[in-house]
């Protein structure tokens, strides 16, 4: 029952910025760390940022000083702020959350979302 689903993916000039989100639902008692990854054609998967159930961020090296990930627990979601986009940006991003669903705790994935950044 448990479901992630991010939005705000596009297509922006380099040196734009997008906001994405990932929200969740269904039967969830609690939500741990949540989590950014993106994936580009060719590329291994890879974390982009991370919060824990306290709101303490991390991020990628390359992602510091322009992306911000944020959490609403009372709305069940996780955000990025991405500034300053770059080319290499691009890649599909995917959500990725630890919930405990009242039955088992475990890791969940959303679809994704495209991000597309043109030099």
């Amino acid at each position: 029952q448990v479901q992630l689903v991010e939005s705000g993916g596009g297509s922006v000039q380099s040196g734009g910025s997008l906001n994405l989100s990932c929200a969740a639902s269904g039967t969830i008692n609690a939500i741990y760390d949540m989590r950014w990854y993106r994936q580009a054609p060719g590329k291994q998967r890879e974390l982009v940022a991370a919060i824990t159930g306290g709101g303490s961020p991390s991020y990628l090296e390359s992602g510091k000083g322009r992306f911000i990930i944020s959490r609403d627990n009372a709305k069940k979601t996780v955000s990025l702020q991405m500034n300053t986009l770059r080319p290499e940006d691009t890649a599909v991003y995917l959500c990725n959350a630890e919930i405990d669903n009242g039955r088992y705790r475990g890791l969940y994935w959303g679809q994704g979302t495209q991000v597309i950044i043109s030099s």
